[in-house]
């Protein structure tokens, strides 16, 4: 067998609003989200609350982040997303409290069956736990969890669960060790 994409075939996705509704998205994705012109979060949560994205309180959206569909996304209180992010959330994407997505980090929900001779299209969801840290230019494969306070060091590749508080590195990402968070309030005494 031999891979034919002239047979490939995705109707049965759905991407969850009309094309005309898609098409306004784009146009505001380049003017306001990918344009590096425009630094205001506020203005950035804003237009992603008015496509359908559920964004929780002290969001911090840096500049030319890239969102596929707004209405995929749900962010939670007090995260950051880096400038240069690709969200391209073709399925749900998850990402908790208190989270950092750092620079040019791709969360791609999106992949195809190599084994397909029609290179069919596969969409899984990407939960961030509350605390996670995705480094500057990690990628975060589809139906990954990045659990509770774990961090994926710069420009690893994530393509399986990682667990609570370890920090992950390398292509394929791998724990490395124990994320140990200090106790400020001890600190301080």
């Amino acid at each position: 067998m031999k891979t034919d994409l002239s047979k490939y075939y995705n109707s049965w996705y759905k991407p969850g609003r009309s094309l005309f509704t898609r098409g306004i998205w784009y146009i505001i994705n380049v003017i306001f989200m990918i344009n590096p012109l425009n630094p205001s979060s506020i203005l950035k949560v804003f237009m992603m609350r008015l496509f359908g994205a559920k964004v929780g309180h002290g969001v911090v959206l840096k500049p030319s982040i890239n969102v596929k569909y707004p209405w995929h996304l749900e962010i939670g209180d007090f995260t950051w997303i880096g400038e240069g992010v690709w969200i391209d959330s073709l399925g749900k994407i998850t990402i908790g409290s208190n989270c950092c997505i750092s620079q040019g980090a791709y969360l791609c929900t999106g992949n195809h069956d190599w084994a397909d001779p029609a290179f069919g299209l596969i969409v899984k969801p990407i939960i961030v736990e509350d605390g996670g840290w995705i480094g500057a230019r990690a990628i975060v494969l589809p139906g990954v969890s990045i659990k509770s306070h774990s961090i994926v060091t710069a420009g690893s590749v994530v393509s399986r669960d990682t667990e609570p508080y370890m920090i992950y590195s390398g292509n394929p990402a791998t724990a490395v060790k124990k994320r140990i968070i200090k106790d400020t309030e001890k600190a301080s005494l």
